[in-house]
């Protein structure tokens, strides 16, 4: 994956080699930096003068006397700091990535052209309040404004090394990076086709394969115990279904997935299985304060720069900080004068796959209900840079068949998969959601804010300075004719036609709970009587249980416990396992144990659960849990599918297998589970000798070649100049996906920690720094802070703010 993902980046080293390298990297030392002292810049485009300060970590307190001078500066001084990540955004959403990395990526540009992003955000602005349009608008004049200011030596660093300079700013580029961040946090078309492709299974071995619930479960709205489930069952799979989803489809699907994931991580936007974030707020009888503590970690793919950046807004109207996304409008988590934030992914299942039947006879007709339809065609023509060294393009052109349901995502064969999603059918930009929000003042300004939210659905909670807290499940939910949407539908029966959408008021929330305490991790949120279908799909619940049992664990809770639960490495997972191995093994020990064999289990028997980079235990709970998952599965399902299925919550399959240890689960040729584990024991051992050498003293999870926290830049593995842009690698604490924690280690992509009792005290952070020049000093002036978990105090009111400024910026009309 990683050298696929460095492709287009060795491709441009080649031609560092015969451009002339030593003048350019030099130039990248003497890039202009702001002065101490306070300056003034005018620029066409402002009614009124507009303060920008910057604090120790460079990050911008923007005050205007109006909200269309304040979108205009914070474009501006966004783009002074991050453009061509902002252009690295836009070009990956709208599928223009070969015009600067040349063929190797083009597969990744036909995959979002599919899509469609590019006319529907046109579509979209018209769609917009006039507000946020205006602020959309303001922003872009202010970005074309920075890109207007910079020359041929002056431009950022990656535009002069990849020979290109940057088109203006658009309204549309805006809205396109919020559609790029939907395909991150909804891919459950992917495992529709996986599970049809299980259809030739028992269905209660595929359901126990699929688990849903787990004992570690901590939901909010809603019970387990009822005594009948209200929703929809899962949808069993047709015969017809059953014959057409063959593993050429599945082989044709991993080979997308792997082409989605190389684009997303090369702007940090990939997450593992949706699987992001923790956030929670507990109310003011749970503080040390008396007012409510909230907070939030988003977990994305690490990057250079970061995928956040901090921004502090203010007009005599509004005052909100927090974290947005370079290229967009406003504060996406944080807080203002009145209320606090945060998200995690809700895993909704949002998109549906139709198999489309196309006549033989006529390609571009299709089969729907009511008869033969002509299919859209789409057609799009893809520049495609020749080479490195040659700036010039070719032109490749794609068409795309888009149905009644959506666009043709994926063709083998004969199969056609129309993929329907509501950030296709959307009528609605996100932005809007989160202007709203950062002018909310109460719990109904919140909610009502929510309202209008479309995609990618999200785990809103709440915290306001009267003491009150909240959690809100957000986003349009497809309501489907027939079935749950976790299988493709056949496209000619209108069997799957979506009849509406989960009514507002019925999504899952909850209002100042007697328990005080709000917990969400993309685990499942409602109880199994919640009376629609959310997902199929959970993440598993360790770190939303982990989290729960902490803030239980102390009557009262300050900022620097829940700096301490967001630092926590301790896995359900791992300790799980090792506890049953012992116990196993207790209850068979022989004299003839190998000595390598007792050694794990005293490792096992004295290990705390915790994840740490000088620990060895973890690495082989690690590693035999791999190799225990990669046995059962392979007798239940076939080797061959093991790894290029996703299993969705298969964590939870693993503790129910090796806790309850069934006879019917255990892979032929074992005797018993002892037998199964040993075996597991041994796979582990060989691959660590074959990873991290025979010497068993340094397998240790921060070892060099196993758990280390990286931060790639898409031009850091060329030779020479891109040594500029490269983060040393370091020992990770914390695990994302074998021991998963709540600390997932790099991930992390920001910290928040908002105290409603007095905002001055907010903590925010995020791992790198603002700046997304390497020779600037804020380029990684933050990463010790995060390392640590101790992400720094963000002023907030006039007072905090002027006091901590180190810079000061007039930007005049």
């Amino acid at each position: 994956m990683k050298s696929e993902r460095i492709i287009s980046c060795l491709i441009i080293s080649l031609s560092l080699l015969v451009c002339s390298l030593k003048p350019l990297y030099v130039s990248a030392q003497h890039v202009a930096v702001p002065q101490a002292k306070a300056t003034e810049m005018r620029l066409a485009g402002l009614k009124s003068s507009v303060t920008v300060r910057r604090d120790e970590r460079a990050i911008p307190y923007i005050e205007a006397a109006n909200e269309e001078d304040l979108y205009f500066a914070q474009g501006y001084v966004t783009a002074s700091d991050r453009l061509w990540q902002m252009d690295l955004l836009r070009r990956t959403g709208r599928g223009e990535l070969s015009e600067i990395f040349g063929r190797d990526v083009l597969e990744e540009d036909k995959q979002y052209r599919a899509y469609g992003f590019t006319k529907l955000s046109d579509s979209l602005l018209g769609e917009c309040s006039p507000a946020m349009r205006a602020a959309l608008e303001a922003y872009a004049r202010g970005v074309n404004a920075f890109i207007d200011s910079r020359d041929d030596k002056t431009i950022p660093l990656e535009f002069r090394l990849l020979k290109y300079k940057p088109r203006a700013w658009s309204p549309a580029d805006s809205i396109i990076i919020g559609k790029t961040f939907s395909v991150t946090l909804s891919t459950t078309w992917q495992s529709d086709i996986m599970r049809a492709a299980l259809a030739d299974l028992p269905a209660d071995r595929r359901d126990a394969l699929l688990p849903e619930t787990s004992p570690l479960d901590v939901p909010l709205v809603g019970s387990d115990g009822a005594k009948k489930k209200t929703a929809a069952a899962p949808s069993p799979p047709s015969p017809r279904l059953r014959a057409a989803v063959t593993e050429r489809d599945v082989g044709a699907l991993v080979s997308a997935m792997r082409t989605s994931r190389r684009s997303l991580e090369r702007v940090g936007l990939y997450a593992e299985g949706r699987a992001i974030s923790n956030n929670w707020v507990v109310s003011g009888k749970h503080t040390a304060t008396g007012k409510p503590l909230l907070a939030n970690d988003p977990h994305l793919s690490p990057s250079a720069p970061s995928i956040w950046y901090m921004s502090h807004l203010s007009t005599p109207g509004m005052r909100v900080a927090g974290v947005t996304i370079p290229g967009a409008p406003g504060i996406i988590i944080g807080h203002n004068e009145r209320i606090a934030w945060g998200l995690t992914n809700l895993q909704a299942d949002v998109q549906d796959l139709y198999i489309e039947r196309f006549d033989r006879e006529d390609p571009k007709r299709y089969k729907t209900p009511t008869g033969w339809r002509e299919a859209e065609v789409r057609r799009e023509q893809i520049k495609v840079r020749r080479g490195m060294a040659d700036a010039a393009t070719d032109t490749v052109e794609f068409e795309i068949a888009v149905t009644e349901h959506g666009p043709i995502i994926l063709q083998q064969g004969g199969n056609h998969y129309a993929l329907r999603w509501t950030a296709l059918d959307a009528k609605s930009v996100a932005f809007e959601t989160f202007y709203r929000i950062n002018h909310a003042r109460n719990w109904d300004e919140f909610r009502a804010a929510l309202r209008t939210y479309v995609e990618p659905a999200q785990n809103f909670v709440y915290a306001d300075v009267n003491g009150h807290i909240g959690y809100y499940g957000a986003g349009k939910i497809p309501i489907r004719k027939t079935g749950d949407g976790s299988l493709p539908y056949d496209g000619s029966t209108g069997a799957g036609e979506w009849t509406g959408l989960i009514p507002f008021e019925k999504l899952p929330q909850l209002y100042d709970p007697s328990s005080g305490i709000i917990v969400t991790a993309n685990n499942r949120v409602v109880g199994r009587d919640y009376s629609y279908v959310l997902t199929r799909e959970w993440a598993s619940p360790y770190r939303a249980r982990r989290i729960l049992d902490l803030l239980q664990s102390k009557r009262k809770l300050a900022a620097d416990d829940f700096r301490a639960i967001q630092g926590d490495t301790y896995s359900f997972a791992g300790a799980i396992f090792a506890r049953e191995v012992v116990k196993v093994s207790r209850d068979s020990a022989q004299a003839s144990d190998a000595d390598d064999w007792r050694e794990t289990l005293r490792l096992f028997e004295s290990w705390d659960g915790h994840v740490k980079p000088e620990s060895r235990a973890p690495v082989l709970a690690a590693e035999m849990r791999r190799a225990f998952r990669r046995r059962i599965l392979a007798a239940a399902v076939g080797p061959a599918r093991v790894e290029r299925y996703a299993w969705g919550n298969v964590d939870t399959f693993v503790d129910r297998i090796i806790t309850e240890r069934p006879r019917e689960w255990l892979p032929a040729g074992f005797k018993d589970y002892t037998e199964l584990l040993r075996a597991c024991h041994k796979d582990a051992r060989e691959a660590l000798i074959k990873l991290l050498g025979a010497d068993e003293s340094q397998w240790r999870w921060g070892h060099p070649a196993y758990a280390q926290a990286r931060f790639p830049h898409p031009l850091a593995p060329a030779p020479f100049v891109g040594q500029q842009f490269k983060i040393a690698p370091f020992p990770q604490t914390g695990s994302s996906s074998s021991l998963t924690t709540v600390n997932v280690g790099a991930g992390v992509s920001m910290r928040f920690i908002a105290d409603t009792n007095d905002w001055d005290r907010a903590q925010q952070g995020i791992p790198l720094g603002q700046s997304g020049d390497p020779s600037n000093p804020h380029w990684a002036d933050q990463l010790a802070d995060w390392r640590s978990v101790t992400p720094r105090i963000f002023p907030f009111t006039s007072k905090a703010v002027a006091e901590a400024a180190k810079q000061t910026l007039v930007l005049a009309p």
